[in-house]
C-alpha cells in the first residue's frame, strides 16, 4: 500500500499525502530550495543537492515500509501544497511527524488537517501508540498546531549545537 508514487498514504477531506517519485522534482525543488520555507527544518537546498536527497527519499521507501517523506497535494486539482514525514528521532527509538507547505499555502489550516490525518495514520495502520514533533523554540505558528492537535509540550533538548523543543502525542487508551 505504501511503495508507488500513485498509491495514498493517507488522504483527508481536502490533501492527498502519497510517496514522492522523481517525476515531483520540481515541486520538490520548490519546497526545499525555499529559504524561508526550510528556515525552521533544514538549510535551504540547491537543485543538485534537492535531486539527491528526493532519491534518497524514495530509495528509503523500501527500507522503512510506512514511514518516510511524501508530498502532501491538493484533492480538489491535485496540486502540489507541502509535503509531510513520519520519520525516526535521530538517536531515539521515537518516531517523528513533520511537514513544510509552500509559502502560498500558509494559514489555510492545510498544517493542521495534514496533521489530523497523520496522528489517524500513525495510531492507525502504524499501530504506534505515541508521537513526537520537533520545532525550533522561535517557530510558534508550528507549535500552535502541535497544541491544537493534542500534543503537549515534553522538553527542550540541543541537538548539533541548535535548541530546539519536543511534542509528544500519546493514543488515548
Amino acid at each position: 500500500m505504501r511503495k508507488a508514487g500513485n498509491q495514498i498514504i493517507f488522504k483527508t477531506e481536502r490533501l492527498v499525502v502519497r510517496p514522492y517519485t522523481m517525476d515531483d522534482m520540481d515541486n520538490f525543488f520548490r519546497l526545499n530550495g525555499d529559504k524561508e520555507v526550510m528556515r525552521y527544518i533544514r538549510p535551504a537546498q540547491t537543485l543538485e543537492q534537492s535531486k539527491e536527497f528526493l532519491q534518497k527519499i524514495i530509495n528509503a521507501y523500501t527500507e522503512r515500509p510506512g514511514m518516510g517523506r511524501w508530498g502532501m497535494y491538493s484533492t480538489a486539482n491535485g496540486e502540489f501544497l507541502g509535503s509531510f514525514a513520519v520519520i525516526p528521532v535521530e538517536h531515539t527509538d521515537m518516531l517523528q511527524v513533520g511537514y513544510a507547505l509552500l509559502k502560498g499555502n500558509w494559514g489555510m489550516g492545510y498544517a493542521t488537517e495534514s496533521l489530523k490525518g497523520g496522528i489517524e495514520y500513525v495510531f492507525g495502520p502504524l499501530g504506534l501508540s505515541s508521537i513526537a514533533a520537533i520545532t525550533y523554540p522561535e517557530n510558534i505558528p508550528s507549535q500552535k498546531v502541535l497544541l491544537k492537535n493534542g500534543f503537549v509540550f515534553d522538553k527542550t533538548f540541543t541537538e548539533e549545537g541548535k535548541e530546539l523543543h519536543i511534542y509528544m502525542l500519546y493514543k488515548p487508551a
